[in-house]
């Protein structure tokens, strides 16, 4: 029995969401006429209460389209150290958008108003980039799943407002944050300008982010998405899968945070283990002890078809997600208790 941790982007999809595909309306989305894209965008802008959507391929891509049209090139946006925007997303801020990055201190990828007032250059002072865009991230990837506390997204707009800053959110994995904090997606369209949600992560349809915003800024929308590599034709397969998705996967991720939970738990009593985070939703990162052999730690692992992420030096990662059976789980949780395997 394989056990794939890595990420929750390798589920497949159901054999119900498989029909959703097979019998999806289409036609051609770049003239707008895919009417199962058009439902997805709709159904997604009418959840979070904002003027329109627009379906991109990836949650990188829908990012970077962001940032492009809230900024101008030699401007500057803030965002946490370990923002998916600066680490995983190949350079594209400077690449596609000619935007600097301001790095944020702050804990477990989450950062406060008083950090994102600490950062913005003076608009009168042209010696440096000009601040135009605050990048927030929930839940965090890096932090290991980590949800902001609202009230201190409100402070952060807050100081967005005063300065005259766009705010964009990375919301990834934003349903999971949305089934642990038990918030709703309207309160998150009230304040951000933009937000990005993807639907292969923790909701397991094959392909797609769908990026929401005001009508503003959502205007650019198509033409950065243009420049960016195009639109889809047929597309009405995949945000069917999409549509499925948010239908019938989001409540049930509680099932994995509550696994991720419990693995994080019985990792605290290995010997081999020296920390484990805080658990709040489905991603888990841990640190090995200095004594442990992390190539022996991996090929153990490997051997039992057990298989993880590794973010550096001693710290890895497991991503509890939809095809992380119940059976699996228990076969997981036996094997970390074996305490002699891992240690």
């Amino acid at each position: 029995m394989r056990i794939d941790l890595r990420s929750d982007t390798i589920t497949r999809p159901t054999p119900e969401m498989l029909e959703a595909i097979m019998n999806a309306k289409v036609g051609d989305d770049v003239y707008k006429e895919d009417p199962t894209v058009n439902a997805l965008e709709e159904k997604v802008a009418n959840l979070f209460g904002m003027d329109s959507a627009l379906y991109f391929p990836t949650g990188s891509m829908t990012n970077q389209a962001a940032i492009k049209m809230h900024t101008q090139p030699g401007e500057e946006l803030i965002a946490d150290k370990y923002a998916h925007v600066y680490n995983y997303e190949g350079g594209g801020v400077s690449f596609n958008s000619g935007v600097s990055c301001r790095l944020v201190d702050g804990t477990r990828g989450m950062i406060t108003a008083d950090q994102v007032k600490a950062c913005i250059n003076p608009p009168d002072f042209y010696h440096s980039p000009l601040t135009s865009l605050v990048c927030l991230e929930n839940t965090t990837n890096k932090g290991g799943g980590a949800c902001y506390d609202f009230s201190e997204i409100l402070e952060i707009k807050k100081v967005c407002e005063d300065h005259g800053l766009g705010l964009h959110l990375d919301g990834a994995r934003l349903w999971n944050a949305l089934v642990a904090t038990d918030e709703s997606p309207k309160d998150y369209g009230k304040v951000f300008d933009t937000i990005s949600v993807c639907l292969s992560k923790g909701l397991g349809a094959p392909m797609g982010s769908v990026l929401v915003g005001r009508k503003e800024i959502m205007d650019k929308a198509m033409r950065v998405r243009k420049v960016l590599g195009g639109g889809m034709r047929q597309g009405g397969f995949m945000a069917a899968a999409g549509i499925y998705a948010i239908d019938h996967h989001w409540k049930r991720m509680e099932d994995d945070h509550r696994r991720a939970k419990e693995l994080a738990e019985t990792l605290h009593n290995n010997p081999a283990v020296e920390k484990v985070d805080p658990v709040e939703t489905n991603i888990l990162i841990f640190n090995l002890k200095e004594e442990v052999d992390e190539q022996v730690f991996f090929n153990t692992l490997k051997q039992n078809d057990i298989h993880i992420s590794n973010l550096g030096p001693g710290k890895l990662r497991m991503v509890t997600h939809y095809d992380y059976s119940q059976e699996m789980h228990e076969k997981l949780l036996n094997f970390i208790k074996n305490q002699e395997i891992l240690a």
